[in-house]
């Protein structure tokens, strides 16, 4: 459920109708519903009831401060893969404890960042980086907590480009060599392994792909305690899709929890989950306006003042978003278009193939469950000022970032003389 609905047959984030904010904002902008993103988060983290869980919600998904604030103000944590992520979590007063470490190329720089902020830990994903962090934890004289990362070579039947557990993909350590890795950890000096992460991929739409992956890394933290190795978290990453149309409908959280729990009844241990896109894709939409109409030979082109550098999903994913009509009328003739922005490639579109109300120049359109990955993948390809994004409680909102002007975007260059 979200707060995006038709008032008088205009488009409303909860109180606030979008054209209102368009005349104020100007456009692209994203705008997010606060009162979607509380409910969402909530909703995932009650499924878990009174087991022993944390909540650390995937920074990656939408950076975006005030995001992050309502967020840690609500109890979660974050799961950051940079030190700009380590950063933007300090800044709205996260404490380390709350804060794991993902990624496969941590650098020296984010590495000593973290061990300084005391992160609760680092998701090791190489033999290594393992290294690295024993030696640059003793540089400063303390011990690294650490989870490794379990690749379990299962398939999450996801889109090859977000899927991350299976042998081919660059993620993690091969579930043959984890209790090698893990006795060398247990031996170094300046390393402390806590954990055991997992993390197959993003938009999982089934259960089946969860509990087997779950089913292969129970058995190993069984396995690793036996062996002297008392793990105290399992870091199940996230992934649990989103409807982003009506053929696709995931489990609801509820349902995603009971087959966790259900799995892990006995083994005593916290469950960290790394939620990104089921909190906040639903909970953002992009808004355009129509540039023009195009009446080509073989297809209509819908031309609007958002492209792939404000969107990137549809042209790198071919991912459907749904797209409405900001004012809505009921005498509007639905025909076949592409809905394309002003980006120099071919691959620049919103949607392709799409049956659609007939809009003319000046309208708005919406471009729903784009709160993910969405300004985060934003760029400033062909010298375009990156969105204003907009947040919306109740009947007032207020811009939680600008939009970029074109003078910003060349204030840190130099010629070279």
């Amino acid at each position: 459920m979200d707060y995006f609905r038709y008032l008088d047959n205009r488009l409303h984030c909860e109180q606030v109708p979008l054209d209102q904010i368009a005349q104020q904002v100007g456009t692209p902008f994203y705008c997010y519903s606060q009162a979607t993103l509380e409910r969402h988060f909530d909703v995932f983290n009650n499924a878990f009831g009174t087991s022993d869980h944390l909540i650390c919600y995937s920074v990656k998904a939408n950076s975006a401060l005030a995001i992050l604030d309502l967020l840690a103000r609500r109890g979660s944590g974050f799961d950051i893969v940079s030190g700009g992520e380590l950063e933007r979590v300090r800044r709205v007063g996260c404490p380390g404890n709350r804060v794991v470490f993902s990624g496969v190329g941590k650098t020296e720089t984010e590495i000593l960042a973290a061990l300084e902020q005391r992160i609760l830990m680092f998701n090791v994903e190489s033999h290594s980086e393992l290294l690295r962090i024993n030696t640059l934890a003793g540089r400063l004289g303390v011990q690294a907590p650490i989870a490794l990362r379990i690749n379990p070579d299962v398939d999450p039947i996801t889109h090859p480009y977000i899927s991350t557990g299976l042998k081919r993909n660059k993620f993690g350590i091969p579930h043959t060599q984890a209790m090698e890795i893990y006795a060398l950890a247990a031996s170094l000096d300046h390393v402390q392994p806590i954990g055991l992460d997992c993390h197959i991929g993003s938009q999982l739409t089934t259960l089946d792909p969860f509990v087997d992956a779950l089913k292969r890394v129970k058995q190993l933290v069984i396995a690793l305690r036996r062996a002297g190795i008392p793990l105290r978290y399992l870091d199940l990453g996230g992934g649990l899709g989103i409807p982003y149309d009506a053929h696709s409908i995931p489990p609801h959280p509820e349902r995603y929890a009971e087959a966790l729990l259900q799995e892990l009844d006995g083994l005593k241990i916290t469950l960290i989950l790394e939620p990104g896109r089921v909190i906040v894709g639903n909970a953002g939409i992009l808004v355009a306006r129509v540039e023009y109409v195009k009446e080509g030979e073989e297809k209509r082109f819908i031309i609007t003042d958002a492209g792939m550098n404000d969107l990137i999903r549809p042209a790198l994913y071919d991912a459907h978003h749904t797209i409405l009509p900001v004012m809505r009328r009921f005498d509007r003739e639905e025909i076949l278009a592409d809905v394309v922005g002003p980006i120099c490639e071919t691959g620049d579109f919103l949607a392709r193939d799409r049956m659609l109300p007939t809009f003319h120049s000046g309208e708005l359109l919406a471009v729903r469950s784009a709160g993910a990955y969405g300004f985060s993948m934003s760029s400033n390809y062909n010298s375009r000022p990156r969105a204003a994004e907009v947040m919306v409680s109740q009947d007032r909102f207020a811009v939680i970032r600008p939009r970029e002007t074109i003078h910003q975007l060349m204030e840190q260059e130099t010629l070279f003389a």
